[in-house]
């Protein structure tokens, strides 16, 4: 046998099959369906009605708050424009930052010891977002009907009986959203001038398109965005985790009292058939403003609105069973341990709460409603005079920080026989700057040095305790 027999021999053939691929289809584009969206269910209870007397009278505040007026000019109104904050009595400037800043970090460690205390009752009862959401759903009960109805008049074709409803809904929802926008605006810029100039079509680009802004953010986030604004565009739902403990009060389900789910009669003994007090009706689902299940337990997307509360407690009445299945408690309560209501997250939160709080107090205490800016004339520093004396030349601006007309006296010291060129008693009208150009005379036999340290001292005329001395320098002839 040749060589290439025996390699014809050892070597065999690999049978080859045609094996068809085939090419998955595209998905096609899903269109917007009805059950995409949530049709929030109208829910009576205690909570409720709690929630919604707080929302009408925050709502009432924040429209009135910028109509009010305090000596004569508008209470509330932080005018950016000008740079002044006016809160009552209390004008605010630049110079007054870190006023503002503390006002910013008492603020936020309240909310953070509101949060690790009651979890977040902010978004459920007081927040913007969820105030104007449930304003929005209540025009669309009043216009559509019930969640079953708005979700089957969605699911209709265009007929007249849809288009007024719809047309009438939004047009309530952008009117609303216009009077929000407003409102906003009123406490940036003068509101009654605001009002009667956007109205009559006088107000400015600006002031229109500020307007316009916030009247479509309005109608886009509380008709449309909704919960989407609660679950993924809002910082608070991400980081209020890192705040609670197992002693934070929370809206949670008794899975132990709960389970095991299952519909039953009302006679039906539901401890004979090996059933929890759930009857599964899903109720606290359907009145739920972001659409989960609380029974699935703790989640970032619950807002502590207690609606499935109400909702599951007006179902455990009609079963002749113990309200709270739902109910506001804590982690180690449902665990059947003790709760602390006094821990150390808590305390800290506190502590730093109340020395953020004191040194706002001793800020706005010792706060001086009068400020004083020294420039000096930077083309000659110092020159001589014909009678051989020594000359600086000054700007002086005095802002008046507070909302009446003062009368200040200035004078300066640091030098013997130092002599003020120019007013030393000087009228400055409310929230207001001064500019006062001056010159000190020195001679030249009282200079020790070429640059001595001076003091200059502003008085309000009248009240002694209004005062402030502004260091400085004069210098003298190389």
């Amino acid at each position: 046998m040749s060589s290439e027999d025996k390699q014809n021999k050892t070597v065999k053939s690999i049978p080859v099959k045609n094996v068809k691929i085939h090419q998955p289809k595209q998905p096609a584009t899903r269109k917007f369906s009805p059950s995409d969206a949530i049709y929030v269910r109208k829910v009576q209870g205690v909570f409720q009605s709690l929630r919604r007397k707080m929302n009408l009278f925050f709502l009432l505040l924040f429209a009135g708050l910028p109509w009010m007026q305090h000596n004569g000019h508008q209470a509330l109104l932080f005018d950016i424009v000008d740079q002044r904050f006016t809160i009552w009595g209390l004008t605010l400037w630049p110079q007054d930052l870190t006023l503002l800043a503390w006002i910013f970090i008492v603020a936020a460690f309240l909310l953070f010891f509101i949060t690790t205390f009651l979890g977040r009752v902010w978004c459920g009862y007081l927040c913007p977002q969820t105030v104007w959401t449930f304003i929005f759903i209540w025009f669309e009960e009043k216009i559509e009907g019930t969640a079953n109805q708005r979700k089957k008049l969605d699911s209709q074709p265009l007929d007249f009986n849809k288009f007024w409803r719809k047309a009438l809904k939004h047009s309530a929802w952008l009117f609303f959203s216009l009077l929000t926008a407003l409102t906003f605006a009123g406490y940036f810029t003068p509101i009654d001038k605001l009002f009667v100039d956007f109205f009559t079509f006088n107000a400015s680009i600006a002031a229109v398109f500020t307007v316009l802004f916030f009247t479509f953010c309005t109608y886009g986030n509380a008709g449309w965005m909704r919960e989407i604004m609660c679950l993924h565009m809002c910082p608070y739902s991400r980081f209020q985790s890192a705040m609670f403990d197992k002693d934070t009060l929370t809206v949670s389900y008794d899975a132990t009292r709960g389970e095991n789910r299952g519909a039953r009669g009302r006679k039906q003994d539901h401890k004979a058939l090996g059933l929890g007090d759930c009857i599964d009706c899903n109720l606290c689902v359907q009145v739920c403003p972001t659409g989960i299940d609380i029974r699935n337990g703790l989640q970032y997307e619950c807002i502590d609105c207690a609606n499935c509360i109400d909702a599951c407690d007006g179902v455990m009445e009609r079963m002749n069973y113990p309200k709270g299945l739902i109910r506001y408690t804590t982690e180690h309560e449902l665990e059947g341990r003790k709760v602390h209501l006094i821990r150390p997250k808590l305390v800290g939160y506190a502590v730093v709460l109340t020395v953020m709080l004191s040194l706002l107090t001793i800020e706005i205490v010792g706060r001086v409603p009068l400020s004083l800016d020294i420039i000096r004339d930077r083309t000659e520093l110092a020159k001589e005079n014909l009678n051989g004396e020594i000359e600086n030349v000054y700007t002086l601006k005095i802002l008046n920080k507070s909302q009446t007309d003062n009368t200040y006296r200035l004078s300066v010291k640091g030098i013997d026989n130092i002599k003020w060129q120019g007013e030393q008693e000087v009228f400055v009208e409310a929230a207001t700057v001064y500019t006062l150009p001056i010159s000190c005379i020195v001679d030249a036999y009282d200079l020790k040095a070429y640059m001595t340290d001076i003091t200059f001292v502003i008085e309000q005329v009248g009240n002694e305790d209004v005062r402030i001395e502004h260091e400085s320098r004069f210098f003298n002839k190389r």
